[in-house]
Parts: structure tokens; C-alpha cells; sequence
């Protein structure tokens, strides 16, 4: 079923039904691998990120049991990341390359392309134990399955209401002071913090799409246009501090020169866009926009 809460079904009931299809979309992902090992991790990353943004929107009033159940798949993704972020690299240059504005960046990006291909070939050829953190990864997820099944929530309609209010303002919270901070803060820790929220965002947007379809696929749109340019930002800063840490990678000061000018232009471009964006998408106060999403539940759990 999509990812979504139904609010002419239990309450209790949708947020146990979610968070288990994600898990075992996870579970079947790292068992069957349809596209091989490193796809079913990639996917199976997904899910957990999905999961976390409904423990966000859903667990609001009890912070313990969010923060054990968010250490829990954040912990696991850990484990599977490491060829993921490496692929993610050659996926950077080569969007980089897509922009290059002259040859001389072009080549660089060429250039890094190649290296940072054969470099994740080596970090796969060297996980000799994928497999097996895949496996402690489902069994991580069955964990979780079983943990939910214990979960209660409110099902009446105003009990219900007011708790996802209560989760939402605070992601509204959380976007609009890593907001602030990127207007104040050049540093790439604050995008990173920014791009989080943003994502809670648009993945509630999606949890509680049914309480107003035709506003929500606005706001779903806008929201993840944001997403991804921040994502690209967040990608490109991940590449500067690789190739910090591994010159050698970019294979001489003038390719080295190319490549980071090509990288700050566009990150910087990406920024500009990602708070023109920003600021409208989290221009609502969220005590406001919290008591509209209460509202609009209330009326559609009734309808």
C-alpha cells in the first residue's frame, strides 16, 4: 500500500501498517536482491529514512521511545553505507560534469569520474562483508517489526489530531532554525541540518497526503524540488572534503584547480536556489500550519 496514513481507518492501526510495510520492504529488498546487493541496500536505506519521518510526525509525545527506535535504523543504515556513499561520489562528478561551463572542466570531471569509479570498484571488491551486515540488517528490521506491534496511539479523532500537531510543528520547528541558520552560516553542516528537515517535511507531506490532496501535491512538489537540490549541495560538499582528503583522486594541481571551482560555482548556485525555495515552503508559522493540519484531520476522520 503507498506510503501514506488513511484517516477514515484506525489511526493506531495505519501507523503499525506503515512502519511494517517499510521494514519488510527493507527485509525483502536485502533478501531477494532483484538488482543485486548494493541496489537492495539502497532501497532498503530508503525505507529506513521513510520510517524515521513517520517516528518524527508520529511520536511526538514520547521522546525515549523515538530516540531508541530512531538509533535503531539510523545505527543499521550505518552498517550498509559504505559502498553506497562511494557510488554516490561517481553519481556527484558525473552530475557535476552535466554542468561544467568550459573543456578544462569537463576533462576534470572526466578525469575524477574515472578515479572515483575504480575507487568504489575497490571498496566493493574489499566489503567482503556486505552480505553479512545485510544479514544483521534484517534481522535489525525484524526487531523493529516486533517493537511496533507493541506501539498504541490515540484513535480518537481530537486525541489524534492533536498529536500529529504536536509532531509537526516540531518538524516545522526544526526546518525553520536550520533555515535561520543557513541565511546566517556558509558552513555545509547547516545545509546538511537544512536538507534533513526538509525531507521529514516532504515525507509527511506524503504520510498525511489524504487530508487535503490537492493542497498537499503543491506543497509534496515544491517540497521535494528542495529536497533535491539539496541534496545535490550536500553531495558536492561530501565531494570537496573527499577530494581534501584524497588529492590524489583529482591527479594533478590543474585538474585538482578545474574541479573545485566547477564544484563551488554550482554549490554555490544550488544554495541560492535551495533558500529561494526554502523560504517559501516554510514560510508559515508552525504553531499556524500545525493547527491547520489538526483541523483539516479532524474533518477528514469524520467525513
Amino acid at each position: 500500500m503507498p506510503y501514506r496514513i488513511d484517516p477514515a481507518h484506525p489511526f493506531d492501526e495505519e501507523v503499525r501498517r506503515v512502519a511494517t510495510e517499510q521494514l519488510r520492504s527493507a527485509i525483502a529488498s536485502l533478501e531477494q536482491q532483484p538488482r543485486g546487493l548494493h541496489e537492495a541496500v539502497h532501497d532498503a536505506r530508503k525505507n529506513f529514512k521513510r520510517l524515521r519521518a513517520l517516528y518524527q510526525l508520529v511520536l511526538a509525545d514520547d521522546a525515549e521511545l523515538f530516540a531508541d527506535e530512531n538509533a535503531r535504523l539510523r545505527d543499521t543504515a550505518r552498517t550498509l553505507s559504505l559502498v553506497r556513499d562511494a557510488t554516490a561520489m561517481v553519481e556527484t562528478v558525473a552530475y557535476l560534469e552535466g554542468h561544467a561551463l568550459n573543456e578544462d572542466e569537463a576533462r576534470a570531471c572526466a578525469h575524477a569520474r574515472g578515479t572515483l569509479t575504480a575507487r568504489r570498484d575497490v571498496i566493493a571488491r574489499q566489503e567482503i562483508d556486505l552480505a553479512e551486515k545485510a544479514g544483521g540488517a534484517v534481522e535489525s528490521c525484524q526487531e523493529a517489526i516486533a517493537a511496533i506491534a507493541t506501539l498504541r496511539f490515540p484513535n480518537r479523532q481530537h486525541k489524534t489530531a492533536r498529536l500529529l500537531a504536536k509532531g509537526w510543528k516540531r518538524i516545522l520547528q526544526n526546518a525553520r532554525i536550520a533555515l535561520r541558520e543557513c541565511h546566517d552560516n556558509a558552513h555545509e553542516e547547516v545545509f546538511h541540518d537544512l536538507r534533513k528537515a526538509s525531507q521529514t517535511y516532504w515525507r509527511a507531506l506524503s504520510l498525511l497526503r489524504d487530508i487535503w490532496p490537492s493542497a498537499m501535491r503543491a506543497k509534496r512538489a515544491e517540497a521535494r524540488s528542495l529536497t533535491e537540490i539539496l541534496g545535490h549541495e550536500h553531495d558536492l560538499a561530501l565531494l570537496t572534503d573527499l577530494l581534501d582528503s584524497e588529492p590524489a583522486l583529482a591527479d594533478g594541481s590543474e585538474t585538482f584547480s578545474h574541479l573545485l571551482g566547477a564544484i563551488i560555482r554550482q554549490q554555490q548556485q544550488l544554495r541560492r536556489d535551495a533558500l529561494e525555495i526554502a523560504d517559501r515552503v516554510f514560510a508559515d508559522k508552525p504553531g499556524r500550519e500545525a493547527a491547520v493540519i489538526e483541523a483539516l484531520w479532524i474533518e477528514a476522520a469524520l467525513a
